[in-house]
């Protein structure tokens, strides 16, 4: 009993956070507050228009709404929280909310990691075996990817979730975070979580290395096949069709392999923050920019749409 006294009187953790009360942080705090509803509005829309519209109803933009969704529920899964404790003042978060946020922030980035895969598979196709795409990326076939990358995100969110619970926390229990990531929650246990950071690499090479390499390799073969494409015409419509998909790749594998396939002795804790804020809270919102903006299929949906609401009004 005085052992569990000396560790703590509480079973709740303390989310440092980012922001104090200063002008300047309140300021920053504003603007996050910004871009959520930005991010919220702007992936709300894109779910939206490809259900609506029946041109959009196709591999690639099913794979695309499940995306949204996905940075829908990842950007609500960390900043109302901060939000909460910042305008409440009270930074505490008891151990079953802290294990709803990893379940969901690790299940979420499990299944983009896997998702990020199969739209990288479903361009491949549609570039270099145009005529057979119908059969070999037929709407049974997409929402099985769409269904396994959702299932085996999950299966890691359970997995993680039940480690980093069963783990002891001793003192102060503050997490220099703002919110519960695990490689933060790690710091601060009294536990010999080793083995443990053992298993979370290997599972990131599952995880982020097995589907960048499906992602590398699809594009390598896009790569060569539209080189060989003889219409300059086609080469840049397959080209644009890719290039919105790259960025987000690019933007999302990168911010997740400093986070958690850096050995933990090498990073501090506010690069930790600065990164997770980055593809938490970031990528959400320039997702859906990078796709509507680059896309003239979705910006179609979209003025249809605004036709269609005019027409009624």
């Amino acid at each position: 009993m005085m052992q569990w006294n000396n560790w703590t009187r509480s079973s709740d953790f303390i989310l440092l956070g980012f922001f104090d009360r200063s002008p300047l942080h309140t300021f920053f705090f504003s603007l996050i507050l910004a871009i959520f509803f930005m991010a919220l509005i702007g992936n709300s829309v894109m779910v939206i228009l490809i259900y609506l519209d029946a041109q959009l109803h196709t591999p690639m933009y099913i794979l695309l709404s499940q995306l949204s969704l996905m940075d829908l529920m990842l950007i609500s899964t960390t900043v109302p929280q901060m939000a909460f404790n910042f305008l409440s003042g009270n930074k505490s978060i008891s151990m079953a909310g802290c294990g709803v946020q990893i379940f969901f922030y690790v299940s979420l980035l499990g299944a983009e990691c896997f998702l990020l895969a199969a739209m990288a598979y479903d361009r491949y196709v549609a570039i270099c075996y145009p005529l057979r795409y119908p059969i070999l990326m037929s709407h049974k076939i997409c929402s099985l990817m769409a269904a396994f990358s959702w299932i085996l995100g999950s299966l890691d969110g359970i997995i993680d979730v039940a480690a980093v619970l069963s783990f002891s926390y001793c003192g102060t229990r503050e997490i220099p975070h703002f919110f519960c990531d695990i490689p933060a929650l790690l710091t601060i246990s009294c536990s010999d979580t080793l083995i443990f950071e053992k298993i979370i690499f290997f599972c990131c090479v599952i995880m982020l290395i097995f589907p960048v390499v499906i992602v590398i390799a699809s594009y390598i073969c896009v790569t060569l096949a539209v080189i060989k494409m003889a219409s300059a015409e086609s080469r840049h419509k397959a080209f644009a069709t890719c290039s919105s998909h790259v960025m987000v790749v690019v933007i999302y594998y990168g911010a997740a392999m400093f986070i958690y396939m850096q050995p933990s002795s090498s990073r501090s804790p506010n690069q930790d923050k600065i990164v997770s804020a980055f593809y938490t809270i970031l990528t959400p919102l320039l997702n859906p920019l990078i796709y509507s903006l680059r896309n003239k299929e979705v910006a179609r949906a979209f003025m249809k749409v605004l036709r269609m609401d005019k027409a009624a009004g």
